[in-house]
C-alpha cells in the first residue's frame, strides 16, 4: 500500500492488488495513510499453493478491473 500511495503522490496511476483476505487490512491502512480511495483490486483467496493454472485463471479474473482502476 505504501508504494501505492507514494505514486498517487507523484501523480502516477497506481493499483494495490492483494488477495480478498486483506480487504479491511487494504481499507484502515489506505485511510491512515491519507488515501482512503486508492485504487485496489483483489483476487480471490488462498493463492498460496495454487498451481499455475489456477493462478493464471485468477490474473485472468482480475486483469479488466486492474486496467479499470489504471486508466479510471
Amino acid at each position: 500500500m505504501h508504494d501505492i500511495v507514494d505514486l498517487e503522490r507523484r501523480g502516477l496511476p497506481g493499483v494495490f492488488v492483494a488477495s480478498s483476505e486483506f480487504i479491511q487490512a487494504a481499507e484502515a491502512q489506505a485511510g491512515s495513510l491519507g488515501f482512503p480511495s486508492v485504487a485496489r483490486v483483489f483476487t480471490p483467496h488462498p493463492v498460496q499453493d495454487r498451481t499455475d493454472d489456477e493462478m493464471r485463471a485468477y490474473a485472468e479474473q482480475t486483469v479488466e478491473a486492474v486496467i479499470a482502476a489504471i486508466v479510471g
